[in-house]
């Protein structure tokens, strides 16, 4: 007997770019399953940004197809869409607002009015451990909080893949190490998918899904241990210095 494997949350099928003459991706092709956290990790200019705009329909896919839960976002944008969170790479919030009104104008943006925004954006900002700040204009939150700010708008509409892109970069280890434990706490305990773009090491862990992106060629997919052992090396940092031809990723 057959049976149905779960569709993904994001599947990305022989999707390339170009800006101009330059190829930003090659044929690349990978999966994000349901309730699971992968990690996209690639060097700075590997592609990630520009995957990331595709996805998130920033810029129109020239080859292949992107789907977000079975809907293409080529031809079902609105569906793909609505299933989406992102916390882009820049900062994002109005920092003259307060920070419940960076939320509920994005709640707006969705379709969210009044009552059933607010009750949201609380909910939210609990979770993220900010709800004493939510009349706050925005620029006096730090760094981390800004992030965790934006994972919380991000998370307004309830979608069931949250994509984030560089979201520690600038941040120091302990904002780092908490905005990590929240997004795996939305995988563990909510079942979001999430993808998470990075080049450190450490934000990866053996039995997270990992999809290794260097100058926009897929060169491995698997968890953290399987691209280890199928690489022959010691650990994944080595893993991915064989696999780029010599370029380490950091580990911190």
């Amino acid at each position: 007997m057959n049976v149905a494997l779960p569709v993904p949350a994001l599947s990305v099928e022989a999707v390339s770019h170009s800006y101009g003459a330059r190829r930003a991706l090659h044929d690349v092709s990978l999966t994000v399953p349901q309730a699971r956290f992968t990690a996209l990790l690639g060097l700075n200019g590997a592609g990630k940004t520009t995957l990331f705009s595709l996805v998130t329909r920033l810029f129109q896919t020239q080859q292949g197809s992107i789907s977000v839960l079975g809907h293409k976002v080529a031809r079902e944008p609105g569906a793909a869409l609505r299933l989406l969170g992102v916390v882009f790479q820049a900062r994002t919030l109005d920092l003259d607002l307060s920070v419940m009104n960076n939320l509920l104008y994005h709640a707006a943006l969705h379709g969210i009015g009044g009552r059933e925004a607010r009750a949201r954006a609380g909910t939210v900002l609990a979770e993220a451990g900010l709800a004493d700040r939510a009349r706050e204009p925005a620029r006096l939150l730090s760094g981390g909080q800004m992030r965790r700010v934006e994972i919380a708008r991000a998370l307004l509409h309830r979608p069931r893949l949250l994509v984030l892109d560089e979201p520690t970069v600038g941040l120091d280890v302990a904002s780092r190490a908490a905005i990590l434990r929240h997004v795996r706490g939305l995988v563990r305990e909510r079942g979001v998918a999430v993808l998470w773009a990075t080049h450190l090491l450490d934000e990866i862990g053996t039995s997270d899904d990992v999809v290794v992106l260097h100058q926009g060629r897929v060169l491995a997919c698997g968890t953290g241990g399987e691209v280890v052992a199928a690489s022959g090396a010691a650990d994944l940092r080595a893993a991915f210095t064989r696999l780029t031809g010599g370029e380490p990723a950091e580990a911190a």
